[in-house]
């Protein structure tokens, strides 16, 4: 069997003692689970008494596809004769001793830190389709590789393929790929339709003739266009906050995140009218440098005590308590009854105003794709259940990006005075 250029590529770097995660993918046809399962057969073959793992976040979805594809190949190679599998259990044993487990990786509320998977010792993993699954799953099963690995030799292993989409594997994989600033024990290989032989013509006219986002993503392999329906603000209007130069100044503002007890970043924007002038970030900070800062910055720009607003959950209730300013309570009560609490309002609100809203500041490029990637987080939540309005909730976005969203927080909270009447129905 015939692999791919792309496929050969991803073997070159599987085999590449150095590089102990490899992510292979970017559009739909480009052998990316045949990929995963050929180099699972090969690894049981070569190594006997090995175990490995292959996952996907639900294990009914696994069985329905990654699995065949399995069976096709181990079927066009004759190698059917040199393993079982039981389906009970969910394990193909090779008569050589090795093994493949299948895994569900989803993650489930009454198992969050995914403790199922901590007596787990595996040699090497596939996951297909990453982007469905959170990081600390892949964090996870990349800590449970050790099984044999010094009898063999090896060095560890953690293959995934996915589809373009924004998150954890935009972040860690692609964005450091096309800036050439990959870390040297990860690589990633675009693959699309295009670079797949095997394929009938049908199939790329198929995608061809597919909406634009879906075609952009799955045709061309295009990591910046989101087709989640839930999405609240489109791509063009997020990439267009550095030049929207047309964008008037105005009465200011300073609006600040919090670090919640010191575990996040804390962010403080000083906006004039709709624009963005001045941003400042602490990684690690105390509340009486977040203070002097704020103060800092109203001398500076001359702003109202009254048009600083800081997010007063955790420990920023301290710092409103210390200036006097407006606090921000995520989810005290709208203006409107249409929306479950403030901060949906707001949310709303930010998807509203998006594209008159101009960034005019220096940021280095690292905050850039930040803010890109937590704006394209701004999305509806279980709208349908109770009639009322409601944004994605933070912890779902740090689930899926790695990181709480404190840029976006900054955003949202802007848009404050925008939804209250007058400043005195502002939560003090």
């Amino acid at each position: 069997m015939k692999l791919t250029n792309k496929q050969e590529l991803a073997v070159y770097y599987l085999r590449d003692n150095q590089i102990s995660e490899v992510v292979y993918g970017g559009g739909a046809g480009g052998g990316k689970s045949a990929l995963g399962c050929l180099w699972l057969m090969e690894q049981c073959q070569k190594y006997p008494g090995t175990r490995w793992l292959m996952g996907r976040s639900k294990l009914k979805t696994l069985k329905e596809t990654t699995l065949n594809t399995f069976f096709q190949l181990s079927s066009l190679l004759e190698i059917g004769n040199q393993y079982e599998y039981n389906a009970q259990t969910g394990v193909i044993s090779w008569n050589n001793g090795s093994s493949i487990i299948l895994k569900d990786l989803f993650r489930y509320p009454s198992d969050p830190e995914f403790d199922s998977l901590g007596s787990l010792e595996i040699t090497g993993a596939f996951i297909d389709e990453i982007s469905q699954i959170v990081y600390k799953a892949w964090e996870i099963v990349k800590s449970r590789i050790r099984y044999k690995l010094k009898e063999h030799n090896l060095s560890p292993k953690i293959l995934g393929t996915c589809n373009p989409s924004k998150g954890w594997v935009y972040r860690l994989f692609y964005k450091p790929f096309k800036s050439n600033d990959m870390p040297i024990t990860r690589a990633f290989v675009q693959s699309l339709a295009y670079d797949n032989p095997h394929l009938p013509d049908s199939y790329v006219k198929t995608l061809s003739g597919l909406d634009e986002q879906t075609k952009q993503r799955l045709l061309h392999g295009n990591w910046d266009y989101d087709d989640d329906p839930a999405a609240m603000v489109a791509f063009e209007d997020i990439m267009a906050l550095w030049t929207n130069t047309f964008v008037p100044g105005g009465e200011k503002y300073i609006v600040a995140d919090i670090a919640r007890f010191g575990s996040d970043k804390a962010v403080i924007m000083v906006w004039s009218g709709w624009q963005v002038v001045e941003c400042i970030i602490y990684d690690v900070s105390k509340t009486t440098q977040i203070q002097t800062t704020i103060s800092a910055l109203r001398q500076k720009h001359q702003v109202r005590l009254s048009n600083v607003i800081v997010d007063e959950d955790g420990i920023g209730g301290g710092v409103v308590d210390s200036l006097g300013c407006t606090g921000f309570v995520n989810g005290s009560r709208p203006n409107n009854p249409n929306y479950t609490n403030l901060k949906s309002e707001c949310g709303y609100k930010l998807s509203e105003q998006i594209s008159s809203i101009w960034i005019n500041c220096e940021l280095e490029q690292k905050i850039i794709d930040y803010i890109q990637q937590e704006l394209g987080q701004l999305k509806t939540y279980d709208a349908d259940k109770d009639g009322k309005l409601k944004i994605l909730p933070k912890e779902k976005i740090k689930e899926s990006i790695g990181r709480s969203p404190d840029f976006l927080d900054c955003f949202i909270m802007r848009m404050l005075p925008e939804v209250s009447q007058t400043v005195e129905n502002w939560t003090l």
